[in-house]
């Protein structure tokens, strides 16, 4: 009975830690992968099917302007300054398709750190955390919001926006280590993965 209870112990420790170190390499590497990227992030004024209408006219016309800005850049830094130099026109034009649409709403552009929830967008799932976004607030911002990566240029391919093309891939990995690279399409079954051990540790702790 001892040596069962005793077994128990170490395997209850042992997935501890390791359920431990599991989280740890994953915020360790969300981090380094955070600081590698810059995201386009807009928030629509509602849910009301006119402003979400609105916040994709905004996406695109901001998406084209900063298409030509952006093209060539390979650097982080050098996007960096190019998205704080434009805040102003950026605002601009926002408002300019807010007045078009026939709506009022105010529009904040910011380059910011923004908290986000777990997203796939592509092959790629990013993992929950903060990252450094181009924020375009329209109105109240309380409507569902709309992103992609700035940089590497995941966003202006070809004006299409859902679906990340080969070039775009490559200029993700070039930006990234093989393991930040490889985590980004490992992480849809992340969770899946360590499963066992989350059963293990809950199980042998009641």
């Amino acid at each position: 009975m001892k040596k069962t209870i005793h077994t128990g112990i170490i395997l209850a420790v042992l997935a501890i830690v390791l359920v431990g170190c599991r989280q740890y390499k994953s915020h360790a590497m969300t981090e380094e992968i955070a600081g590698k990227i810059i995201r386009f992030h807009i928030r629509a004024n509602s849910d009301e099917k006119l402003d979400q209408e609105l916040k994709l006219k905004v996406r695109d016309a901001i998406g084209t302007r900063m298409q030509t800005l952006l093209t060539g850049v390979s650097d982080i830094e050098q996007s960096r300054r190019i998205i704080r130099d434009s805040l102003t026109e950026i605002e601009a034009q926002a408002e300019r398709v807010i007045a078009a649409e026939g709506f009022e709403y105010s529009v904040k552009a910011d380059l910011a750190v923004v908290e986000f929830p777990r997203k796939t967008y592509g092959n790629y799932t990013f993992p929950a955390g903060n990252y450094e976004a181009l924020e375009v607030v329209i109105g109240e911002g309380k409507g569902h919001n709309w992103w992609c990566v700035m940089y590497p240029n995941l966003c202006f391919y070809n004006s299409v926006y859902e679906v990340v093309e080969e070039e775009a891939e490559k200029s993700l990995e070039r930006a990234l280590t093989k393991e930040e690279y490889q985590s980004l399409m490992e992480n849809k079954n992340y969770e899946v993965k360590f499963a066992l051990l989350d059963w293990m540790k809950e199980k042998l702790l009641d």
